[in-house]
């Protein structure tokens, strides 16, 4: 599941949460949550955390913690 998608589902006031539990604020979540940014692997790390493994550092970061091949 995709961090939009996992806030889309989400009831209002979520990303403000989200926000202030990982010490981030709603521009950089939204520059995240769009692609326009990559969290770094500790914040997708506590992504993955916060939302009970509904979004995965694998979902956010491919790139470091995609299958190895």
């Amino acid at each position: 599941m995709t961090l939009k998608e996992y806030l889309e589902t989400q009831p209002w006031g979520t990303q403000r949460d989200l926000c202030k539990l990982l010490g981030i604020s709603k521009t950089w979540l939204s520059l995240i949550t769009n692609g326009h940014r990559v969290p770094s692997a500790h914040l997708a790390y506590q992504i993955e955390q916060q939302t009970d493994g509904r979004v995965t550092r694998k979902d956010l970061r491919p790139d470091l913690f995609g299958d190895i091949k």
